[in-house]
Parts: C-alpha cells; sequence; structure tokens
C-alpha cells in the first residue's frame, strides 16, 4: 500500500538521476521503463487526497488524485514514452535529464492538490525546459532560452503573489474552483495565461519551441501549455472570459502560421490554434464542453507531437526546416510523409481520425450554449488550420518543388516514436469511446452522427478548393527566406523605437536649455563686464585713501551709536 502514496513524478525524478550516471544501452532501459512503470502504478491509484501534511498551519495536498488529473497524467505518460524513443539516438546527458525532469514536473503540477505544491512544480517546469532549448548550442537557441525562462519564472512569480493573497483572503492553500471575484483571482488567472500563451503573452513559445533541439521540441509540445490547461479547468471552469480569449486563440494564429517560412514556426502557431479551443471550452464551462476540453488536450498532444516528430525527423536529415528550401522528400523520405500527412489529418479533424471526435465537442458545446458568434469564429479556425497545418505542412515539406534533396528516412526509433502516434490517431478517431471513458463526465456524446461528419466534410472540401485555387493563382503567400513579427513587434521595433525618440526628445530639451543658459551667462559676464571694464565702472571707479578713511570714520561712529542706543 506505501507504493500508492508514491507520487508519479517520483519515478521521472528518479530515472533523471539513472540517466545522469548511466550511458548506452542501460540508460535508454531505463528510461524507457520508468513511464512504463509509472503508468502501471498509476492505473492502481485511487482517487482521493494523498500525503496530506501541515506546513505553516496550512494544509498541502502535494497528491490529489481524480478523473481530471488522471486525465492529464495518461497522456503525459504517453507523451514521454513515445518523446524518450524518439530520442533513443541522442548521446546528450544533458537533453536527457532534463527531458525526465521536465516531464516529472508536468505530473507533480496536475496532482498539485494545493497552490504552493502547483508553484514548485510551475517552476520546476521551466527551469528544466529551458535546458531542451539551450541544448541545441546556438546563439539564436540561447537568446531565446533566455526571453522563454524570464516570461516563465515571471509567470511563476504572479502565481506565487496570487497564492499569498489567495491564503489571505481564504485562509487556505486548496486548489479547487478560484474565479475571478477577486485579487488572487486575477492574479493566478494572469499566471495560467502566459503559461497558456494567452494572445500578446504569447511569444515565448512562438520564439522558444523553433529553437528547441529536435527532441527537445517534441517534449516542450506536450507539456507546458497542457499544465497550464489542466489549471485553466481545475481553476476557471465556466468562466466566460476564457470564451473570448479562446476565440482569439483559435484565429490569430492562421494569419502569421500562412505567412511562415519556418515549418516548425508554422506548427507552434498552431500549437496556440488548438490550445484556443481547449480554453473556449473550459469558459464555456458545460459538462459537454470540459469533456471536449479534456479530450482535444489528450488528442493535441498526441498528433501535434506526431507532427513535431516528422518536421524534426526532416531538420535531422536535411538540415533544412524552412518551407522554401523543402520540397519533393516523398521521393526518398516516404514513411515520414505518410506519418505526418496522418497528423495533418488529425489536426484538421478529418473524420475517422482523432481531432474529429474531440474538437466537435468544443463546437457543439458552442452552439447548444448560445455562443453562435464564436461558433463561426472555430468554424473560421477550423478551416485555417486545415490550410496552415494540415495542407501546408506536409505540401510543403515533401512536396510542392522539387528542392533537389535526396534524404532519407530518420533512423529506426524515431519512425517508431511517429508510428505509435499516427496508431493512436487512427485508434482514438475510428474508436472514441475508449477516449471518453476516461473523461470526466459521462455525457453520451456520438461524434459520428450525420450532421457533424456532414459539415466537416464540407468544410475541409471547400478549405482545399480554396487551397487549390489560390496556390495556382498565385494568391498564396509564398513560402519566403523572412523574419515575420506578430505581438514580439512591440518590444522589438515599437519599444526601441519609442525609447530612441523619447531620449532624442530629452536630448533635444537638454540642448535647448544648456543654449539658453549660455546665453544667460554671456549676457551676464558682458554686464559685469561692462561695470568693470578698465576701473570705469560704477563699482570699479578708484578712490583717495583719505576718501575711503573717512568713509570708514563714518561707518564705525554709525555703529557705535546704535550699539549706545540699543
Amino acid at each position: 500500500m506505501w507504493m500508492i502514496e508514491v507520487p508519479p513524478f517520483i519515478p521521472f525524478f528518479v530515472g533523471a538521476l539513472i540517466a545522469a550516471f548511466t550511458r548506452g544501452t542501460l540508460r535508454n532501459v531505463a528510461m524507457l521503463a520508468v513511464p512504463l512503470l509509472s503508468a502501471l502504478h498509476l492505473s492502481m491509484v485511487p482517487t482521493g487526497a494523498h500525503l496530506q501534511f501541515d506546513f505553516l498551519e496550512y494544509q498541502l495536498v502535494p497528491y490529489y488524485v481524480d478523473k481530471l488529473s488522471l486525465m492529464f497524467a495518461y497522456v503525459f505518460h504517453i507523451a514521454a514514452l513515445i518523446a524518450i524513443i524518439y530520442s533513443l539516438h541522442v548521446r546528450d546527458t544533458l537533453q536527457q535529464v532534463a527531458a525526465m525532469l521536465y516531464a516529472g514536473s508536468g505530473l507533480g503540477a496536475v496532482f498539485a492538490g494545493d497552490l504552493l505544491t502547483l508553484f514548485v512544480f510551475w517552476e520546476l517546469l521551466a527551469l528544466t525546459s529551458v535546458f531542451l532549448i539551450w541544448a541545441r548550442r546556438t546563439q539564436r537557441s540561447y537568446q531565446a532560452g533566455m526571453h522563454y525562462l524570464i516570461i516563465q519564472v515571471l509567470s511563476g512569480v504572479i502565481l506565487l503573489v496570487g497564492a499569498l493573497f489567495y491564503v489571505a483572503e481564504h485562509d487556505t492553500l486548496e486548489f479547487g474552483y478560484i474565479g475571478l471575484n477577486s485579487v488572487a483571482g486575477w492574479l493566478i488567472f494572469i499566471a495560467f495565461g502566459i503559461k497558456c500563451a494567452f494572445p500578446m503573452a504569447h511569444n515565448w513559445l512562438t520564439n522558444a519551441y523553433p529553437e528547441a533541439t529536435v527532441t527537445g521540441t517534441v517534449f516542450l509540445s506536450a507539456f507546458t501549455t497542457k499544465v497550464a490547461v489542466y489549471a485553466l479547468a481545475r481553476g476557471y471552469p465556466g468562466t466566460e472570459l476564457l470564451v473570448y480569449i479562446g476565440a482569439a486563440m483559435t484565429c490569430f494564429p492562421i494569419f502569421f502560421a500562412v505567412i511562415e517560412n519556418d515549418l516548425r514556426r508554422v506548427l507552434a502557431y498552431s500549437l496556440i490554434n488548438q490550445v484556443g479551443f481547449m480554453v473556449v471550452g473550459i469558459g464555456i464551462g458545460t459538462a459537454l464542453a470540459i469533456n471536449g476540453a479534456v479530450s482535444h488536450a489528450f488528442n493535441d498532444v498526441i498528433f501535434k507531437g506526431l507532427l513535431f516528430m516528422s518536421m524534426g525527423a526532416v531538420l535531422k536529415m536535411t538540415g533544412r526546416i524552412n518551407g522554401s528550401d523543402l520540397g519533393g522528400l516523398y521521393k526518398t523520405m516516404p514513411k515520414t510523409t505518410v506519418l505526418c500527412i496522418v497528423g495533418a489529418a488529425s489536426i484538421s479533424a478529418f473524420p475517422l481520425f482523432s481531432g474529429f471526435v474531440s474538437k466537435s465537442m468544443v463546437m457543439s458545446a458552442a452552439l447548444e450554449n448560445g455562443f453562435d458568434g464564436i461558433w463561426l469564429m472555430l468554424l473560421f479556425a477550423s478551416a485555417g488550420v486545415f490550410h496552415h497545418a494540415g495542407i501546408k505542412i506536409p505540401y510543403f515539406a515533401f512536396f510542392a518543388h522539387d528542392s533537389g534533396i535526396r534524404a532519407k528516412d530518420p533512423p529506426t526509433n524515431m519512425l517508431v516514436a511517429m508510428s505509435i502516434a499516427a496508431f493512436l490517431c487512427i485508434v482514438i478517431g475510428i474508436y472514441p469511446e475508449a477516449l471518453y471513458s476516461l473523461l470526466p463526465y459521462d455525457t453520451g456524446y456520438n461524434p459520428y452522427d450525420a450532421t457533424h461528419v456532414l459539415a466537416q466534410t464540407q468544410l475541409l472540401f471547400f478549405s482545399a478548393l480554396a487551397f487549390v485555387w489560390l496556390n495556382l493563382r498565385g494568391l498564396y503567400p509564398p513560402e519566403l527566406r523572412s523574419v515575420n513579427l506578430d505581438a514580439d513587434w512591440i518590444y522589438r521595433r515599437l519599444a526601441p523605437k519609442a525609447i530612441h525618440s523619447l531620449f532624442a526628445a530629452i536630448w533635444r530639451v537638454d540642448g535647448a536649455i544648456r543654449q539658453q543658459c549660455l546665453v544667460w551667462i554671456e549676457l551676464c559676464l558682458n554686464y559685469l563686464s561692462r561695470r568693470f571694464n578698465g576701473g570705469s565702472g560704477l563699482l570699479s571707479a578708484t578712490r583717495p585713501v583719505g576718501s575711503m578713511a573717512m568713509w570708514i570714520t563714518v561707518l564705525l561712529a554709525l555703529y557705535l551709536l546704535l550699539s549706545f542706543i540699543r
């Protein structure tokens, strides 16, 4: 029974320790065993609070299990196993230790039953994941990692301040429903929003993920934002503001993704787009909507991981990732091409693929609860994600023009990892009941009714038709070697220009003041010069000694007189 009390993050931390001091086959076996044994252990853990203890008169629950936390824990174990298989060829201790600690921190966060424990793992997520970016060992990855770390640590600091306010207001650290009725609620909401990549707080993701290592990006895509989605589902279900924030998240990345040349950056924008669907579901807050958000998070970890793995394979085998440099790879990388197409079909929500059985739940919940405008935005976003992730990614990487590159399919372990993810995408799409049985609520939802299937098929058909027409007419944004800025234009362009203009204005005013002061000083000097010029001035004129002695005698007499009168 004591084994039940062991939190799932412990095996991953132990695995990180083993990875630090072992090499070769022994390290690989140990890393593979960790998620398998941890998942087996997790299947035996009953729901409820575990490991409760008191700290400074407050009760901490570092290990709380319910259907919501279990759902995320299951997919984190799957993601960790797939990513570890994908990275078996790597001989970099830094990456492998950081990856195990990162996965363990994600599990610690989703099982945190109090805000203090959540804060600890919230910061561990940042500190461990940044090494997956720095492990690429380039100047760009170092800069992106620093930006990523600053933003993530800032999110943790805001969370800690919010937790302190929450304790003062409620006299408890329990992590349950929080809401936006207090200062603490807003602070914690902002902290969650930063890690969830809310609009205007999302550039840490689009800057850092494409600069991480090939295998590091696969880990990053699975944990950070999904921990934030879990936290929102736990603390803010039914918060209507999230509906509008999520709708914005689904739409704005589309415009940047279609013009982006770096295909891993396209997937980073696509990640924000998919998280937006989850945020909308949490904001609606009904049983169907929460189920949709949670199931879509589960599916997104798998199909987005598959797409990142396929682009990572392209980067590893060709050394290139810009769409303008690729094309024609289907001839020599046929297996990677097929697996990428499976991921593209899943993220595009094709019927019989995993994305369809979860995304339709969120959209149905939006219609059922009167969010007709939001439903239209989600419909537009669905068409957009098919354009930039469903078509653009496989088209420009493997088809389009022939780049002349003749790279082979990646190592076997990478193909096995991608195949597992592709298999899950298809199985969940064909048999969604296996996924639905794990969800927090039993809603009896059936994704395969005539309305859902027909509407989605029509949407995909006309979206594909639009892509073909735009491409043939030369109207589709071309793949250009360029740097595209979105919200980071504020601090990369606007802020430096504003600061430069401000200081230029200050120096102009300072110069004008200095010039005027010099004029005044010159006038004073001229006046004094006139008064004291060559002894002809009023005060500088020469006087006889006798006159001066007489005036001193007069002043002395006046002084004596005044003294006598006093």
